[in-house]
């Protein structure tokens, strides 16, 4: 019944942050069409209905991914093994932190939660050292446990590429996917202007 309910809640989680990781690949022309292509996307998961059904996949996840987690870990062998057991632990304690500073944000803050909510720790430093890997290794830990599972279920080849090399190239889509993301986080990499509502989530207030 974990497993089922641990695949249920991943399937939906994995359809939002498909959606997420779209939004943010448009910040590389900024952060206005970053916003715009995620007051689209708000029309579809911004609403009761839609949000409730994530939040309920996201803790049933993380309980049965809890309880998974204390089964495999001792016994997990090869790389794809222990990806999945290690890539899932800190999936759960992302979501936790993140979901949590999005709820802190918005109904404690009152800030939209939008792009600069998002980069303003990213582009500033000394907050960046702990930003760039905390969201690089999210996305990293999201494709690493999609190409662990592709592993563990795959058995044909496709298009001549063996089970083993697919997810592989699920790995190398998760890095370069990755970097092209904090590219546009980032501006380029040259830094973002954060606007005045949200230095003070950085302490500049």
């Amino acid at each position: 019944m974990n497993r089922r309910l641990h695949y249920l809640s991943g399937v939906i989680i994995s359809i939002f942050v498909g959606l997420h990781l779209w939004n943010h690949v448009g910040s590389i022309d900024g952060a206005d069409a970053h916003i715009a292509r995620m007051d689209t996307l708000r029309v579809f998961y911004r609403n009761i209905f839609a949000e409730s059904i994530l939040l309920a996949a996201v803790l049933l996840q993380i309980i049965s991914g809890w309880k998974l987690f204390r089964l495999h870990r001792k016994t997990a062998t090869g790389l794809y093994q222990k990806l999945h057991v290690w890539s899932g632990a800190y999936l759960a304690v992302f979501f936790i932190f993140h979901i949590s500073a999005v709820m802190a944000g918005r109904f404690l803050l009152h800030l939209d939660t939008n792009f600069y909510f998002g980069v303003a720790g990213l582009n500033t430093f000394p907050l960046s050292l702990f930003f760039i890997p905390y969201y690089s290794l999210a996305i990293l830990s999201f494709f690493g446990h999609i190409a662990a599972i592709h592993h563990k279920k795959m058995r044909h080849h496709i298009l001549g590429i063996s089970p083993a090399a697919q997810s592989a190239v699920l790995l190398g889509v998760g890095i370069g996917l990755t970097a092209f993301i904090l590219y546009g986080l980032t501006n380029h990499f040259n830094g973002v202007p954060i606007p005045e509502d949200y230095k003070i989530l950085t302490g500049q207030m």
